[in-house]
């Protein structure tokens, strides 16, 4: 029988599956502006970013699928884009930091949350009420 995930958890699916969007979308501006002078770097930068989103995207879905391991790939790239916001910080870009900070904060409070732990590891709820009796 499948489970339907709580809206915090479809919530949470749905931010991180839009950032990996952004992600290749930004992945596809880069490989499209190609120029002679930096052949490689656009697609290097490309490929990592295209590899980054598909990740992100499958951890997306294994989240919505109340899948265990999808928390960790999520937490280390919202993470990186706290530290990706703190580059932008100053400024005429202060609202680019703004906006990432803001949706790696709310994606991380979701993922994070006692009820998503609750709901992705049911077991655990079990064994705790297990060793307290």
């Amino acid at each position: 029988m499948i489970r339907a995930p709580r809206p915090q958890i479809l919530a949470a699916s749905i931010l991180v599956a839009l950032e990996a969007l952004g992600l290749f979308l930004f992945a596809a501006f880069e490989v499209a502006g190609l120029d002679t002078e930096r052949v490689s770097i656009a697609l290097t930068t490309g490929i990592f970013f295209g590899l980054y989103a598909g990740g992100l995207l499958i951890a997306s879905v294994a989240l919505w699928r109340l899948k265990g391991w999808s928390r960790g790939p999520i937490v280390l790239a919202q993470l990186i884009q706290l530290g990706v916001a703190w580059s932008f910080a100053g400024g005429a870009t202060r609202w680019v930091a703004v906006i990432l900070a803001t949706w790696a904060v709310l994606c991380l409070g979701l993922v994070l949350s006692p009820s998503t732990t609750a709901e992705i590891y049911p077991d655990r709820e079990q064994e705790d009420d297990a060793d307290r009796a």
